[in-house]
């Protein structure tokens, strides 16, 4: 199996790399922001579409879905083809599917183009973050991914307040077309940057992409994350059930596939080698747990709408807070780094889980005007956490297998984003029904906060690890100079 890479770490770095990275975050920007800025325009879209409430949505979840099972496959096309490549590929299937979206004439072609869309994010989105962990001296990635993680996560808070705003405002007379054409001149300008300042990263002698095992990973994801996305909207009825239960046995079948690749030489599409790392494991099983956070968004818009009479916007401006939290976590992120060390994401999480746990104390008692004080530290933990993570896994294979790691990374979150959804949502709305009471939501919410709470504590727990003899020594040799 070849272990060369052509540009490594060992090399010069690149003097463009901050103006490079500018370029790399719109591909970590895009796809997030186009998973949340789609719920505020779905009112507009079913009217103007006549589309049934089924068909509107799967315009969220088939793009949640094709995105999610195709985020490993992405990352290791990086690998093997090169990262430049697959990410200029990624950018421009994802503005071509933009266009199609924004100018579908009926529902079906809406929903076919967020298929293709969640296809080609999930190739250019890994590349963003493989490209980091290739082009940044050691010193230098933790204010890196802190960018990275912040751009990830105010995506999240600002998408549903940019697509009110589009929708409110319409430009061009556009409506709900212009929260996929906003995208158009966003990727105009990204492509000829990442033609000029993007180096190419890939093995001198790629390896031949593992199709089989593509395709039962595929199989093996599409079983987990589709019932758990469209099983609650339907009340679990038996089909989605059955596919859940195939979805180990499928996924037990890829890794005995990957692993008979290895002994035979053969190169896997996930390396068990790469992964076999008892810390790597530990750090994947709390990034499942992590991002729980995504069923916050959902629960706190219906909170706002539903127990405090706000209306789409003002439930927009509501979660501004987190995102000013997510900004501060994100800039003192590389300096809690250097304090803590591995211990960083620990830290995030465990400040998300106190505000989580202070956000349901104070609904439950009806001081919803305390909320922004918890909201904010909920985005600094996030904006501490989320790039700290990142690194935990990805510093643990080597750079060939860089894009491997950020695609499972990030199938991770979204895997756990749909889990979350899924299992926290379903908990909340089987306690907020249709026209429940201003208590009812109230109370719905603040449980819901708890249980999020709950996850990210385990989160911390499980990626808490020790600093090793040699970072302890090297901090304090920072400190004293």
């Amino acid at each position: 199996m070849n272990t060369s890479i052509a540009g490594s770490e060992a090399e010069r770095p690149d003097s463009r790399r901050w103006i490079a990275l500018v370029v790399l975050l719109t591909g970590t920007l895009l796809p997030p922001l186009d998973f949340f800025i789609v719920n505020v325009a779905l009112p507009a879209i079913r009217e103007d579409l006549r589309a049934s409430p089924d068909v509107s949505q799967l315009v969220v979840s088939v793009y949640a879905t094709a995105y999610a099972v195709t985020l490993v496959l992405g990352g290791r096309i990086g690998d093997i083809l090169g990262r430049k490549r697959a990410f200029l590929a990624g950018m421009v299937g994802f503005g071509v599917t933009s266009a199609l979206c924004g100018l579908a004439p009926s529902a079906e072609v809406l929903v076919t183009g967020r298929l293709l869309q969640g296809i080609s994010a999930a190739v250019m989105a890994p590349q963003s973050l493989a490209f980091i962990h290739a082009l940044f001296h050691t010193s230098e990635k933790n204010r890196a991914l802190s960018w990275y993680g912040a751009t990830f996560g105010l995506a999240s808070v600002t998408g549903q307040l940019l697509g009110g705003l589009l929708v409110a405002a319409s430009p061009w007379n556009l409506g709900w077309r212009s929260v996929f054409l906003v995208n158009l001149p966003v990727i105009a300008v990204a492509i000829p940057a990442a033609l000029i300042l993007l180096p190419e990263r890939k093995a001198s002698a790629p390896d031949r992409l593992d199709v089989p095992g593509a395709a039962l990973l595929a199989l093996g994801l599409l079983a987990l994350v589709v019932p758990l996305i469209e099983g609650r909207e339907h009340d679990w009825p038996l089909w989605s059930l059955g596919i859940l239960a195939l979805a180990p046995l499928l996924l037990i079948a890829f890794w005995r596939h990957q692993k008979a690749r290895e002994r035979s030489g053969a190169s896997p599409l996930v390396s068990p080698t790469a992964l076999s790392s008892p810390a790597l494991q530990r750090t994947l099983l709390a990034t499942l747990f992590f991002y729980a956070l995504a069923a916050f968004f959902l629960t706190f818009s219906v909170y706002q709408q539903a127990g405090l009479d706000h209306g789409p916007l003002a439930a927009g401006f509501a979660i501004l807070p987190v995102g000013v939290g997510l900004l501060w976590g994100a800039l003192s992120g590389p300096r809690v780094a250097r304090w803590l060390h591995a211990r960083a994401a620990a830290f995030g999480m465990s400040l998300e889980a106190i505000g989580l746990a202070i956000t349901a104390v104070l609904v439950a008692c009806a001081e919803p005007s305390w909320l922004p004080i918890p909201l904010v530290l909920i985005g600094v933990g996030q904006g501490i956490a989320h790039p700290a993570l990142v690194r935990l896994n990805v510093d643990q294979v080597e750079e060939k297998w860089a894009g491997l790691a950020a695609g499972v990374v990030s199938a991770v979150l979204q895997i756990s984003a749909a889990l979350s959804v899924a299992l926290v949502g379903g908990v909340f709305f089987s306690m907020v029904p249709d026209g429940a009471s201003t208590k009812e939501v109230a109370n719905g919410f603040s449980l819901a906060s708890i249980i999020m709470a709950f996850s990210l504590a385990i989160a911390a727990v499980l990626s808490w690890r020790p600093d090793s003899p040699d970072a302890r020594r090297a901090a304090i040799a920072r400190r004293s100079s």
